[in-house]
């Protein structure tokens, strides 16, 4: 898939192999993803670790799209963390407009959610530092489906871990591009 200014980085179908949500409640913020990694309707990998920290634990991220494009960007949101510490927000700017009008980066083909103890943001190629009205967001071709469960059990789960886990177990019995195989990363945000 190439760069298309008007492609629309939302659409679930474009983002297979992938489900990431992010879960900010009472005290917690969790970044979780699953471990699949597919090749049209094959399955590569079982394992992947698509969940990061980053800038020494205090930053946490998760990836959707293209494998080595994410680690592209995930090493330049390094670099601009390390340029602004303690300004996840404005790392995130920095990385979007790189992303965005950079030649090379504008290639790249992934989305990103990023989290710090008071932040969250989605971010894209199209330059979009999105940062989610609740606390509970997600990515990916089976995020609509983490998204919609994480929600309607939102006020029932009091702890963020265990929500995130069970939204997660819902899109991986629905999307056939997410599995069981979890990766979960937590900041205590209190």
């Amino acid at each position: 898939m190439t760069y298309n200014p008007h492609h629309d980085y939302a659409d679930a179908s474009q983002w297979r192999g992938t489900t990431i949500l992010t879960v900010r409640k009472n005290g917690k913020v969790v970044v979780v993803g699953d471990g699949q990694v597919s090749a049209g309707n094959t399955v590569m990998k079982a394992s992947a670790r698509k969940v990061r920290t980053l800038a020494g634990g205090t930053v946490l991220t998760g990836f959707a799209g293209a494998t080595a494009d994410a680690f592209a960007l995930l090493e330049r949101l390094e670099a601009k963390l390390e340029l602004h510490p303690t300004q996840l927000a404005r790392a995130c700017v920095e990385l979007a407009k790189d992303w965005r009008m950079d030649k090379y980066l504008r290639q790249l083909q992934a989305m990103m959610i990023v989290a710090d103890k008071s932040e969250t943001f989605v971010l894209t190629g199209n330059g979009d530092v999105v940062q989610p009205d609740s606390g509970i967001t997600a990515i990916g071709s089976g995020g609509n489906y983490a998204l919609s469960a994480a929600l309607a059990m939102d006020e029932y789960e009091e702890d963020a871990e265990t929500l995130a886990r069970k939204a997660m177990g819902i899109a991986d019995r629905i999307c056939v591009f997410t599995n069981n195989n979890l990766t979960l990363e937590v900041l205590e945000t209190d």
